[in-house]
């Protein structure tokens, strides 16, 4: 039996915090950067459990109706990242093999997840 990845510095078990981040679309756009980094540090994963961490979030954000996004070069806002097309499970599994082919890098002018 395997116990759920509690989160070190929160005490969220993974789940919860899955479910939970769709939340801040209500304030802000939610960048890859609060998603992978989270699952490698705070709940100690790697290799496939953070690629299924990764899409799980992403799954949560889309299903809440949130859209792939880049910033804007040399603007302010976002612009929709139409390459990623189909299903939400389609749209989640293409960012994160993007993300390990190393084609988005989780950083603060990376892809985020928006509603507009």
């Amino acid at each position: 039996m395997t116990q759920e990845p509690v989160d070190k510095y929160f005490g969220i078990p993974m789940s919860e915090w899955i479910e939970r981040i769709p939340n801040e679309l209500e304030l802000d756009a939610v960048g890859l950067w609060q998603i992978i980094p989270v699952g490698a540090d705070g709940f100690g994963l790697s290799g496939e459990r953070l690629d299924d961490f990764g899409y799980r979030c992403i799954l949560a954000l889309l299903r809440r109706g949130a859209a792939p996004v880049k910033s804007k070069p040399n603007a302010v806002g976002w612009a929709p990242a139409t390459e990623y097309t189909g299903t939400h499970e389609e749209v989640a599994r293409q960012i994160i093999d993007d993300w390990r082919a190393g084609r988005l890098v989780p950083d603060h002018d990376g892809l985020s997840f928006s509603i507009f």
